[in-house]
């Protein structure tokens, strides 16, 4: 009964962890499309950093079992030129 309780445990950290960067990855999209709606002297830079922000927040919502990126792109309405920009590695 004690190894079920101590896996139990950990599995609610790791539930816990997973939901609070799901938050922050979550937060910094949200963040990137307004700084990208407010505009600014470099859209291009912008657009890209929009672009990894969303990235980012799919492969944390993939690896807590959400494969649905199109609700991702209506929910932020992320626009489609950050849409065309995401997984392009710049360097």
């Amino acid at each position: 009964m004690a190894d079920k309780d101590a896996i139990g445990a950990i599995e609610y950290q790791l539930e816990e962890g997973r939901a609070f960067a799901l938050g922050q990855a979550g937060r910094r999209v949200e963040a990137a499309i307004a700084a990208l709606e407010r505009g600014g002297a470099d859209r291009e830079l912008l657009l890209t950093q929009a672009a990894e922000a969303v990235w980012a927040f799919l492969i944390v919502r993939e690896a807590a079992g959400f494969r649905n990126a199109k609700a991702v792109f209506e929910a932020y309405r992320v626009p489609p030129a950050v849409i065309a920009r995401i997984g392009i590695v710049r360097r």
